[in-house]
């Protein structure tokens, strides 16, 4: 659960919200097109096996097949989502501890949580 800590450093850090409401914001340094390519990459094969899993429900196979397949694909958003705090943190996280904002810490706690 979260502190109120960590609700107010992700409210902080949700302030850019954009006209259609989402609470997207830019990073101020962009990522390399290696890493985008690769989390592409990554991300088109999860989407491969997740309608993979469809079909193997729409064709009613074994349970035991579809959860391995499922495992298989929570898997890969899983790296994706550390490649990506990863990069988060040697980037966005840096450059504002370096700007004078260790608030940013509360993110980042708040973020690692929800892969406990």
């Amino acid at each position: 659960m979260e502190t109120e800590i960590e609700r107010a450093a992700i409210a902080r850090a949700s302030k850019n919200v954009v006209a259609a409401g989402c609470a997207c914001r830019h990073k101020a340094t962009p990522r390399s097109e290696e890493l985008q390519a690769d989390v592409a990459r990554r991300l088109n094969r999860a989407i491969g096996q997740l309608n993979g899993v469809k079909a193997m429900i729409e064709d009613n196979r074994y349970c035991g097949d579809v959860l391995t397949q499922l495992a298989a694909a929570e898997s890969a958003v899983r790296r994706v989502s550390e490649m990506l705090l990863q990069e988060h943190m040697r980037t966005c996280v840096v450059e504002e501890i370096r700007d004078g904002n260790d608030e940013v810490v509360d993110e980042v706690m708040a973020l690692m949580r929800r892969f406990l």
